[in-house]
């Protein structure tokens, strides 16, 4: 938990590696992934970089890869998702070895292709043709095979003399069905009405060869009389692209025909089945190494694309790149850069430089699998200032309290917690499923889920309320002292809980309220100041962490003028409320021997904070106290007195700090400059150093206002001085969410326990068991889609917008970026998420 109170110490390093080592040294560092490479040729446009040939090499690769794959899902080939033994990056000979095994695989099913599309098309010519000589049975009359049928001719007399002598020719072919209409009107038009069309639909659509799509033909038999009309219908069937085949006449040859195309299709079948199977053969072997393939070709693309941010030095002979580097790392990245030449066999060791800079470097906060849900929930507002305090560290413990105090249920609390526990249970085998966008941000916060669950049974057996219904563990400690004729005559009693209540209920709640009629009365006040008390120790909790920050930055300074203000402000007047509440709980009794001391003199701390605030006197009431403490008007004056002073403190007291300090800095300054060009002899020149305070004041969360006129440093004091003063007073009301919310909450429940679940319990016999069953059905399915899921989002979402606006801005900057390494794992689960 050291590493996420604030983000790790980052380090500048400049790195040079020999040309031949590079690829193997980057590799091991991907495989690190504990680098961020900063890009050293902004101006260089990205086709005139020094390995855009071998990008454009791992371009083709994985247009390759992309096209097998795509032939194997085409097959209903299954590729593996999961791979156990992950490839690292591949070596030189290797990546010529797999793109010659690429382009050998490419070839061979690009041929197969191009071979099952021409035995396809064939097949489907024949099948044509089959179905023309099928369906054209009924088209010829026995008068029409008289007129047409070549043996009934005279000998020597062709089919031209045949037409002219008044016999008719046809044309026979198929057409796609939808334009069947257009092609019959065309040959009208052309012919005059003299063509004579007979046509038969398909019922058994046919297949595309290209694609695989179903095809809806018609078979036809254009009757025509002449060469030249012949001719027209030859082209009109060309443009409609109409497939045209020779059909005999005569009956006996058709039959001989079908036979022998038949006989065809059963040959071509058998070549087609061969043919896939080959293929499938080909693709099912391919496809146990396309994975490993696929995630090769993706880091050494991601090598070659980190090798174009170095810098070639002068000779030609080195290799030079700038990167940021966790403090704690540099032995691994060190030791990474040795194996990378050692890969190589490389005699000139590559080496690593911490460099000095001024530059605000990335925040880095390492995580586990338990933490990263809750640094996401932070990095969703801002990005930490570099070594600013990390709200994270914290928000796992308050977020899910904060939540549970809005979502107080013991048996919602029960549904989340078992929801929360088969997700980490099973976390190993949920990781490698794939169920979109939603569910993986459920089981990315699977252990937010878990400890909301956990801590809403904790305020859910504080709250006493399991389904809007109480526990009766330890026993009321409310006792009725009135006798049987009093209870059964009246419908409602009061109970004095001077004479009524004995002790007090061991924890939580008295389980006598879920029967009381002031219940809600009750509830509200009590939620309503618990929720306040929360607030104002959040907040100031809050106000404190910010001198952690102003601690490590070294502005002192910021305490006096900044917290000691901000933490009298909040302290002497909500504070104070707050320290009012718990006095009137201890001070009035019940059981007080004095009136002024029993709870009817108590008086309102919201109307006696008013009157604070107003410089009012409280008002007196016959028989009490209008005070709660001796010297209690003088104590709220000074303490609103000093309130109010803090808020000019607030105001001027930096700015003026800021002018003053200004003015010494520039006058020491002057004066060193002077006795520097005293003491330097002839030829001599200074040169630029950086020092560790001005260091320190670049980097994230202390910024300087060296640069700043003082106009804009008063304008900036002021909104943050109104900002806070104000947003205390609103961010406190702010935390009355957690009791509107826990509230209406627990008013949901009951309502859909007495409208839905009690009308099933009310019934009886066998009707009534039935009845039961459904019913209960529809409450638990209520019970999770609106009181589980649209509650439950609805208090994450106030708690996130309470630990966003009221905690963290009272000390959280947020103005940082991110450490984004090159990492082999992110780049590819990045792309696996896309």
């Amino acid at each position: 938990m050291g590493d996420m109170f604030r983000s790790e110490e980052m380090a500048l390093c400049q790195m040079f590696i020999q040309p031949e080592a590079a690829y193997t040294s980057v590799s091991e560092l991907g495989e690190t992934g504990c680098v961020q490479f900063r890009d050293l040729n902004n101006n260089v446009n990205a086709f005139q970089r020094k390995f855009v040939t071998e990008v454009r090499r791992c371009d083709e690769l994985e247009r390759k890869i992309r096209y097998i794959e795509a032939e194997i899902k085409k097959d209903g080939i299954v590729l593996a998702d999961i791979i156990d033994d992950i490839p690292r990056a591949p070596n030189p000979r290797e990546i010529i070895d797999l793109e010659a095994h690429l382009e050998k695989t490419e070839n061979e099913i690009l041929e197969l292709a191009q071979n099952e599309v021409n035995l396809k098309s064939n097949y489907l010519e024949l099948t044509e043709l089959r179905k023309v000589l099928e369906n054209t049975q009924g088209f010829f009359s026995d008068q029409e095979v008289l007129n047409l049928d070549s043996n009934y001719r005279a000998p020597g007399v062709d089919d031209a003399t045949a037409q002219n002598r008044g016999r008719l020719g046809f044309v026979a072919g198929v057409i796609n069905r939808e334009r069947v209409f257009a092609f019959e009107r065309m040959l009208w038009r052309i012919s005059r009405g003299n063509v004579f069309l007979r046509r038969s639909d398909l019922d058994d659509p046919l297949k595309d060869p290209t694609t695989g799509h179903p095809i809806y033909k018609t078979v036809f038999v254009a009757f025509f009389q002449g060469e030249q009309l012949k001719n027209r219908i030859k082209k009109v069937c060309t443009g409609f692209h109409a497939s045209m085949y020779p059909c005999p006449s005569s009956h006996t040859e058709r039959e001989e025909m079908v036979k022998g195309v038949r006989t065809r299709l059963e040959d071509l079948k058998l070549v087609l089945s061969q043919t896939e199977d080959h293929r499938s053969r080909v693709l099912a072997t391919v496809s146990k190494n396309l994975p490993s393939w696929s995630i090769m070709v993706k880091k050494m693309k991601a090598i070659y694309h980190t090798l174009n941010f170095f810098n070639m030095d002068v000779t030609k002979k080195c290799l030079i790149g700038e990167c940021w580097v966790p403090t704690k790392d540099l032995p691994v990245v060190q030791k990474a850069l040795s194996d990378g030449s050692a890969a190589v066999g490389s005699t000139i060791p590559s080496f690593l430089n911490v460099i000095e800079t001024n530059e605000q470097p990335p925040t880095f906060n390492r995580t586990n699998k338990f933490t990263r849900g809750f640094q996401n929930l932070i990095d969703s507002y801002g990005v930490a200032s570099y070594r600013e305090c990390n709200p994270a560290l914290y928000t796992c413990i308050t977020f899910p309290f904060l939540f549970a105090v809005m979502f107080g249920d013991l048996g919602h609390g029960i549904v989340l917690l078992l929801f929360g526990g088969w997700m980490v249970l099973n976390e190993k085998k949920l990781c490698r499923t794939r169920g979109g966008e939603i569910w993986n941000i459920f089981f990315g916060g699977r252990y937010i889920i878990l400890l909301m669950g956990l801590f809403a049974c904790y305020t859910g057996f504080i709250y006493n309320d399991i389904f809007s219904k109480s526990m009766n563990i330890f026993g009321s400690t409310w006792k009725i002292r009135y006798n049987t004729s009093t209870v059964l005559e009246n419908p409602s009693l009061q109970m004095d809980p001077k004479y009524a209540a004995f002790g007090v209920y061991p924890i939580g709640l008295d389980p006598i309220w879920q029967m009381a009629d002031n219940k809600i009365i009750f509830l509200n006040t009590y939620k309503m100041k618990l929720s306040i008390i929360i607030g104002v120790l959040h907040m100031v909790f809050g106000v404190c962490m910010s001198v952690v920050n102003f601690v490590y930055f070294k502005r002192l300074s910021s305490i006096i003028l900044e917290f000691v203000p901000q933490i009298l402000f909040l302290c002497l007047l909500f504070g104070y409320m707050v320290f009012m509440m718990f006095f009137k709980w201890v001070r009035y009794s019940a059981a007080a021997p004095i009136q002024a001391d029993t709870p009817g003199c108590a008086p309102s701390v919201l109307i006696m904070f008013i009157n604070m605030m107003l410089f009012k006197p409280s008002p007196k009431v016959a028989g009490c106290d209008k005070n709660m403490f001796e010297g209690q008007p003088d104590v709220e004056k000074l303490f609103v007195l000093v309130a109010l002073i803090c808020i000019p403190w607030m105001l001027l007291g930096k700015p003026l700090y800021i002018k003053f300090t200004r003015k010494n800095k520039v006058h020491a300054k002057h004066n060193g400059e002077l006795t520097a060009n005293i003491e330097l002899s002839d030829g001599e020149t200074p040169l630029p150093t950086l020092s560790a305070e001005s260091h320190e004041s670049s980097g994230g969360g202390a910024h300087g206002h060296d640069d700043e006129p003082m106009s804009e440093i008063f304008i900036h004091q002021a909104i943050h001085t109104i900002e806070y003063v104000l947003s205390t007073i609103s961010h406190t009301a702010s935390y009355l969410r957690l009791w509107a919310l826990s509230l209406a909450h627990a008013q949901l429940s009951e309502v859909l326990w007495n409208m839905v679940l009690s009308l099933g319990l009310k019934m009886h016999g066998f009707p009534g068991a039935v009845a039961l069953f459904f019913i209960f059905g529809a409450w638990v399915l209520f019970t999770l889609a609106i009181m589980v899921m649209m509650e439950g989002l609805s208090a994450f979402l106030h708690t996130l917008r309470l630990h966003w606006v009221e905690f963290m801005s009272k000390f959280y900057e947020g103005l940082g970026y991110s450490f984004q390494p090159f990492s082999f794992k992110t780049i590819l689960d990045s792309e696996d998420e896309e």
